[in-house]
């Protein structure tokens, strides 16, 4: 629904000060590629793509030129540790690997919003916490915000509110040092997790 992809069933729907449920179709899309980057639990990659091209889709589709777009590719994937991958097709990487493609596509366009599932589920404890420190940085810049749908109680030390949901519905809402039982929360984050 954030993305606009899913019509509400009640109330209204604003982000980022856009009421995206009064949007026609072709400026939801619009919206979309302006405002959004996504990172899908299962990747999404597109498979004759190679990683760096797969990361310059966003900037390709909002016309930016291709070796710009290809430098700025590169550039996020070696902040992710995939500098010497960049011309790896996705089927030749680790599923760990694909993850933080993925990472990198979302970032690579900067994104006023990035909205996540499971963003560290492939990814072994260094790899993840690169990633949600990636993510935290994103989220404290002006006019940022990051939703990280998760599982993974190491994420919650990255977040600035964790609100837990069960059967589509907030239960609670906590800090992270509520919800490590009193441990301080990771200094300078401003990342919004939901945990169904």
């Amino acid at each position: 629904m954030i993305a606009g992809l899913l019509d509400r069933t009640g109330g209204e729907l604003t982000v980022l000060g856009c009421r995206v449920d009064e949007l026609p179709q072709r400026e939801r899309v619009l919206f979309r590629r302006a405002h959004l980057g996504f990172v899908f639990q299962q990747y999404n990659l597109l498979p004759a793509l190679t990683a760096a091209e797969n990361v310059a889709v966003p900037l390709l589709v909002a016309g930016v030129p291709r070796r710009v777009a290809r430098e700025r590719a590169t550039a996020v994937l070696s902040k992710l540790g995939l500098g010497a991958r960049t011309g790896a097709l996705p089927s030749t990487l680790s599923g760990g690997q694909q993850q933080r493609v993925a990472i990198a596509r979302a970032l690579v366009h900067e994104p006023r919003l990035i909205v996540c599932d499971e963003p560290t589920a492939a990814l072994d404890h260094t790899n993840g916490e690169a990633v949600m420190a990636l993510l935290a940085a994103n989220a404290v810049r002006p006019d940022r915000a990051v939703i990280v749908v998760t599982h993974d109680a190491r994420v919650f030390r990255h977040a600035h509110r964790i609100a837990h949901m069960d059967d589509g519905r907030i239960v609670s809402t906590t800090t992270p040092s509520e919800a490590s039982g009193g441990a301080e929360r990771h200094p300078a984050t401003a990342l919004t997790e939901t945990y169904p």
